[in-house]
């Protein structure tokens, strides 16, 4: 049993750092909601205008440039919370006029979110499946929806906003699948990129609900 001993070490090893990189990106990401719901809620209530196209893509891209070149240091996380909290100011005036037009459109979008969240990283949590094999998916799907969101912009096509939200939520789905399963198997190490990719999915989906439930049933 003794030549054993390293790799039973190692392996235990492992498997602490997986936990720990597990519970640090758990832990950071329900406080990045937190934040970002809170500043959703400011936003609305103070009836803060939306920054506008330009400014969210700036914004965004920006910061998760910012958190990309800081991730090994300790002011990654405040780069987090900034891009957490700047899309959640990006939700403000959405969240205002559904809160005071149609508030069970919020819930339904919520509720629905965290169930599609807490369903799909079950299912990699419980089963251990290795879901690598979506990085392909992955990488076309988001060259397919950024042509189509292009595409949106320029041509007045009907239906396409919803098929691009539907498009959106089955791209967010497939990441959240593949980060966890990356967590799982030791893939992802660092736990402040793997907290952003999941809130980002999160994110997504959330407004594609809004968008899907707007369509379909908004004013009933």
């Amino acid at each position: 049993m003794q030549p054993n001993s390293p790799v039973i070490e190692r392996t235990h090893g492992r498997s602490i750092e997986i936990n720990k990189v597990l519970k640090n990106t758990y832990m950071l990401l329900g406080a990045t909601i937190s934040f970002s719901a809170l500043v959703a809620y400011f936003a609305a209530v103070m009836n803060l205008p939306h920054p506008g196209f330009i400014i969210t893509l700036v914004g965004f891209y920006g910061l998760l440039f910012v958190i990309h070149k800081t991730q090994n240091s300790a002011s990654s996380i405040f780069w987090v919370f900034a891009l957490t909290g700047f899309m959640g100011y990006t939700l403000g005036p959405i969240v205002g006029m559904l809160s005071n037009t149609a508030p069970q459109i919020l819930v339904q979008a919520l509720a629905g979110t965290g169930l599609i969240f807490f369903g799909l990283s079950a299912w990699v949590l419980l089963s251990k499946k290795d879901f690598s094999f979506l990085s392909g998916a992955i990488a076309a799907g988001f060259w397919v929806l950024i042509i189509a969101v292009i595409a949106s912009l320029i041509f007045d096509i009907s239906g396409l906003s919803l098929a691009i939200s539907a498009g959106f939520m089955i791209f967010s789905s497939m990441i959240i699948l593949y980060q966890t399963s990356e967590i799982v198997r030791g893939g992802e190490t660092n736990y402040v990129m793997a907290t952003v990719t999941l809130f980002v999915s999160l994110y997504n989906i959330f407004v594609s609900l809004l968008n899907l439930l707007m369509a379909f049933g908004g004013d009933d």
